[in-house]
Formats: structure tokens, C-alpha cells, sequence
């Protein structure tokens, strides 16, 4: 038995969806603990194509239970929608899917709140999705929220008008529409009598499946770089994106968990504002921005696109215990002459080896990096480490030896099946010594 984190170890966007997709076989669940449909996650395999914002990358793979934990603010109607999307490509969810009824609501309300201060806020925009997540999280903190388990509650009115009481004079601030209690309230009733069929005490589920000896997967969004707590706030999501969510946003007990597989880009990319000591603002950067797609699955943004910050990595690796570690987009580097990669920062004369808290400090260091032949010539498609060019199997290591952690997993293409798996017994203790399934299911053919 198993129950491992897979975490993304940049600003989001490392590809954590075709991670969990490809490891799924070894778990008998997976379940989401943070964060809402701001997050994107892409899974490919053969000709078929999935952008999933809410649902667990799981939900692809027939057998396997999904959750969405107490920790999630989840909008409805955002849910209702995608479950029509997967529907209508022929994923069954039937028995299958499970909404902690503590999960906090995101009402129209909050999207309004969202999308008003961030035109308020003109140049200093926080680049946010716009889509509700903070006021929503907001909202519980204030703890006049509504959770998934309270859309048809007897008090209904009376605990909308509160929340309603909470924003209302900001909105009015900002002559933006207010929205009235009745309708609220007949959304949410709606919403209820759609919903209820997947509405459940998800930390009891849990508990009963974890004491069946079922192994469970927690699929984290985001990433590090934009936790509430130590990413580069105030440019952050409003949950917590490292391994310390876990716990509370499923309900699992520290001491029941694992391990974390950490979730790295070859090359590091964000979205929004915010510091970003390697980004490129050159040709090269564009380079990265086509050749590895970089647009949000969620909103279409284009990304900004830098080298590959070890330091940043570091960081994320001492927040979350990361042990494994998933490369992915390396095949995005296939063509480049030289590859830099950032080991250190320079300011004011000194070296830091350290992410600093202090945005002020981080937007004025220098990366100190370390040039790499590039190996021109293409990886897309490999499966095996041993046909790397030694380049890249150069770079790799560089990489492990730096974060101190297994080089597991490489992604050479968008595609599940577009996978190198390097077996070890850091893969097999997080796998729980189940990785002959995930093997027959990235080559099912084989």
C-alpha cells in the first residue's frame, strides 16, 4: 500500500496531469485537496485529447475512484460542465466520482469579486484566473462560506445574505452588479439536485479505503512556487500547494502518506505577474514558448518561459520531502545549441543559495548558471534512458545530484505513452510496489 503526492515544484503548468495519469494504475483512488478550476491539466494518450480543470487526472482510467477533497473550492457549475465534457467522450463516472460535502462553493458572487479587483488593481494586477478561487477561500477563512453540503440548507437565505453582506460594500465600491439572495439561493438549490448523487464525507471514505489497504493518490495543482504560504506571494494561488495540503485538504493523516514525486519542467515557465530571476525575454524563450505549447490549459494565456531555476527546485524539494522526481518537456530542448541552468543568485555583491522571501530581494538577483551543450537531436518518443544522447543524460544527472532526489520519470512528448520510466527503488516505494501496471498501461499494445 501506498499513498503518494504528486506535486508540481515550479509556478504550475509542469505537466502534473500526465504524471498522475501515467501512474494511476498503481493506485486504487486518487483524490484532489486543493485549489479549483484555476487549475489545467492536460492527459493525451493515442488520438485522444483531455483538459481537465476540477476532476482528478484519474477519472480517465475506468476502475479508478476520484475524489475532491474538503480542501477544493469547487464551482458547480464549472463541475457540471466538465462532467458533460468527459460524458460526451465516453468516460463513465458512475460510481466513481466523490465531492467532499466540505468543500467550499464558489458562487457567481465570487467571480464578480475576483474579475472587479483585478481591473482595479490596473497595472498591478496579481494575475489571477478571474474565476472566483480567492474570495472563495476567502470567504471560509471569514467563515461565512458556503460548503457543498450546505446548497439546500434549511438557513439557505440567511447564510447568503452574510456573505453577501461581506462583499457587497466592495463591489458597490467598484459599481460593480450585485446579485440578489433569491437568485442565489435558486442556483443553489440547483446545483444541489445535480450534485447530490456524488456529495460524501470523503475523509471517512478515505479512511475506510486506506484501512482496506487500497493505495491512494494525491494529485496536487498549481504548484510550490505559488503556495499561500511559501510561494512568491503576494503573486500566489490562495490554498496550499505543497505536500502540507495534504493533510488538511484530504483529511489523511501526515503518518499514513508515503512520499512525494515532484513534478519538474526541464525549463521553467509562469503565469501572471510576479518575479522570475530566469526569464527570457529573447529569442530563446520564444523557442520555448512554441515549441512546448506554453499556454494555459485553463486560460489560454501565453506563458513566460526561462531556464530551469535549481534554486527555486531546491526550495520546493526541502518544502515537500520530495524523493522522485518527473522531468517533463525535456524533448522542448531538443533543438538548442547550449541549455543554461540556474544554480544560484547573485545580489548586492554576494551569492545566495537560498529562495528568498522577499520578493524586493528576488526580483533584483542575478541567476548564476551553468552552461550546457545542447544535444540536437530529437528525444520525442523515447522509452528507454539508454537511447538518450549522453548530453542529455548529462543534463539529467546534473539535475539529481542538485535537488538530491531519483531521476524517475522523463517525459519525452505530451502523450501518456511518450514516457521514459527509470526503475528504482525510490519509484517502486512510492509506486508501492505495484509498477508492472503502469508499465502495461503506457504501451498497452506492448
Amino acid at each position: 500500500m501506498a499513498n503518494t503526492i504528486v506535486l508540481g515544484m515550479q509556478w504550475g503548468d509542469e505537466g502534473k496531469g500526465k504524471i498522475v495519469d501515467l501512474v494511476c494504475p498503481a493506485f486504487d483512488a486518487v483524490a484532489r485537496f486543493q485549489g479549483g478550476h484555476n487549475a489545467g491539466h492536460t492527459v493525451k494518450f493515442g488520438d485522444r485529447h483531455f483538459a481537465l480543470h476540477l476532476l482528478p487526472s484519474g477519472i480517465l482510467h475506468p476502475k479508478m475512484k476520484c475524489v475532491l477533497g474538503n480542501g477544493m473550492v469547487v464551482a458547480p457549475d464549472a463541475l457540471l460542465r466538465e462532467l458533460e465534457s468527459v460524458w460526451s467522450q465516453d468516460v463513465d463516472t458512475a460510481d466513481r466520482l466523490f465531492v467532499s460535502d466540505r468543500a467550499q462553493v464558489i458562487l457567481p458572487l465570487h467571480a464578480t469579486v475576483d474579475q472587479a479587483r483585478e481591473e482595479a488593481r490596473g497595472a498591478k494586477k496579481i494575475g489571477t484566473t478571474s474565476r472566483g478561487i480567492g474570495p472563495a477561500y476567502e470567504s471560509r477563512a471569514a467563515r461565512c462560506g458556503l460548503r457543498c453540503g450546505d446548497l439546500d440548507a434549511a438557513d439557505l437565505e440567511a447564510r447568503l445574505e452574510v456573505q453577501l453582506a461581506h462583499f457587497s460594500p466592495q463591489l458597490a465600491s467598484f459599481g460593480a452588479p450585485l446579485p440578489t439572495v433569491p437568485e442565489m439561493a435558486d442556483l443553489c438549490r440547483s446545483w444541489n439536485e445535480a450534485l447530490s448523487p456524488y456529495l460524501a464525507n470523503t475523509v471517512f471514505l478515505l479512511d475506510r479505503w486506506i484501512r482496506e489497504g487500497s493505495s491512494i493518490l494525491l494529485e496536487g495543482a498549481q504548484g510550490a512556487l505559488l503556495d499561500v504560504d511559501h510561494g512568491t506571494y503576494p503573486f500566489v494561488t490562495s490554498s496550499n500547494a505543497t505536500a502540507g495540503g495534504v493533510s488538511t485538504g484530504a483529511g489523511i493523516a501526515p503518518t499514513r502518506l508515503t512520499g512525494t514525486l515532484g513534478v519538474l519542467k526541464a525549463y521553467t515557465t509562469r503565469v501572471g505577474a510576479g518575479p522570475f530571476p530566469t526569464e527570457l525575454h529573447d529569442d530563446t524563450g520564444e523557442h520555448l514558448r512554441r515549441r512546448g505549447n506554453e499556454f494555459g490549459t485553463t486560460t489560454g494565456r501565453p506563458r513566460r518561459c526561462g531556464w530551469l531555476d535549481l534554486v527555486a527546485a531546491r526550495y520546493s524539494a526541502v518544502l515537500s520531502g520530495i524523493s522522485a522526481l518527473a522531468i517533463t518537456k525535456l524533448d522542448v530542448l531538443d533543438e538548442l545549441p547550449e541549455i543554461e541552468v540556474c544554480t544560484g543568485y547573485r545580489y548586492r555583491g554576494g551569492e545566495l543559495d537560498h529562495f528568498p522571501s522577499d520578493l524586493a530581494v528576488l526580483d533584483q538577483v542575478e541567476p548564476i548558471v551553468r552552461t550546457f551543450p545542447g544535444w540536437q537531436t530529437s528525444t520525442v518518443g523515447l522509452l528507454d534512458a539508454a537511447d538518450l544522447p549522453s548530453t542529455a543524460r548529462d543534463y539529467l544527472r546534473f539535475i539529481e545530484d542538485q535537488l538530491e532526489a531519483t531521476v524517475a520519470l522523463i517525459s519525452t512528448g505530451p502523450r501518456r505513452e511518450e514516457t521514459i520510466i527509470v526503475e528504482s527503488p525510490e519509484l517502486d516505494r512510492l509506486l508501492g510496489g505495484r509498477l508492472a501496471p503502469v508499465l502495461a498501461e503506457r504501451l498497452p499494445e506492448a
